[in-house]
């Protein structure tokens, strides 16, 4: 097993814990050792346990789009081969095309194409017959993980909100609603495509590689001290875990927190109620924390400050940071410096 996959296995059980599925039953249900994973020494895992490991993991959480849900809320930088994109990309279309080509570094389930013309991008999904016969299960959960991961990585690169021209499945798709908030486009069935279009206007854009400086900055930041420290319900801690790792993409919507979780907003807001906090109190926190860590870093314009996160204008952030510091985000900033 490669570095890519055994980042993927990880990754893929810290996103089950974070969904409060038990680990141990999970690995042992799929033929895995947990004391080896545990250990940094992930086992190979074979077709039946690759095909297992998915089955297992949407029957204990209740959620057949678990791939999908996984991959709405995975950084390219928990797959350990950004640097390897960023670092050979300066354009969009650079990055995309070398990003196509590490996924058989993921999987061998299938391959992912590339194809342009004047209007549109598409990536294409090739299915390896031999192998998805050998984990079905498995290859159609994969298939819904790396197209939203596309999306949005994509959203990353350039720090836009992406919707793709078409989506489109082999299969008449169930769950439809939230496949088309996930996937930001209502599928559409056509025998034996896998494949999702963008408007190619992005191509020639230059990635913004200081954003993935950014994002670790923010990992970093959760390891050292996740915002104020003031919270101790289990729930909010990983909302706001979730919100911080999902930052430099901006303040993940209530809805959008809601599906990860696998719950109804509805139900969100009760179990943060229950811990004596509501969800726009724990984003506000979050939106306070960033303010400050960014403005402190000196890398960044207030404006850019604003802008990362998610407000409108500069006018509203300008406010909002007054009342948390009592100072205008300009007068802070040079006090600090």
């Amino acid at each position: 097993m490669n570095d890519q996959q055994k980042q993927f296995i990880l990754a893929f059980l810290a996103y089950a814990a974070q969904r409060e599925l038990p680990i141990e039953k999970l690995c042992s249900l799929s033929g895995l050792s947990l004391e080896s994973l545990s250990a940094g020494r992930p086992p190979v895992p074979g077709p039946k346990q690759l095909n297992d490991l998915w089955l297992n993991a949407c029957h204990l959480s209740s959620d057949p789009l678990f791939g999908m849900h996984f991959g709405e809320s995975l950084q390219l930088a928990a797959l350990g081969i950004v640097g390897e994109i960023v670092k050979s990309s300066t354009t969009v279309g650079q990055a995309v095309e070398h990003a196509v080509a590490l996924v058989p570094l993921i999987t061998d389930l299938f391959v992912m194409e590339v194809e342009t013309d004047k209007k549109i991008l598409t990536l294409g999904i090739v299915p390896n017959e031999r192998k998805r016969a050998e984990s079905p299960f498995a290859f159609q959960q994969m298939i819904h993980f790396f197209m939203v991961f596309a999306i949005h990585e994509l959203d990353g690169l350039i720090l836009a909100r992406i919707k793709p021209e078409s989506v489109t499945l082999p299969h008449e798709p169930a769950h439809s609603a939230e496949l088309e908030r996930v996937l930001r486009y209502r599928p559409v069935h056509s025998q034996d495509t896998y494949a999702i279009t963008f408007d190619n206007k992005y191509l020639d854009l230059p990635i913004l590689t200081a954003n993935y400086e950014l994002q670790r900055s923010l990992l970093e930041k959760i390891a050292s001290d996740t915002v104020s420290g003031e919270r101790k319900g289990m729930f909010q801690k990983k909302v706001q875990d979730y919100l911080m790792k999902n930052a430099y993409l901006g303040i993940v919507s209530l809805e959008e927190m809601a599906s990860n979780f696998n719950v109804s907003p509805r139900s969100l807001q009760r179990k943060l109620k229950e811990e004596d906090v509501t969800y726009q109190e724990l984003a506000d926190e979050v939106r306070k924390s960033l303010a400050l860590h960014y403005l402190s870093s000196g890398s960044y314009y207030v404006k850019e400050v604003s802008y990362m996160l998610g407000y409108n204008e500069l006018s509203a952030f300008s406010r909002a940071f007054k009342r948390w510091t009592g100072k205008a985000p300009g007068e802070w900033k040079g006090a600090v410096q």
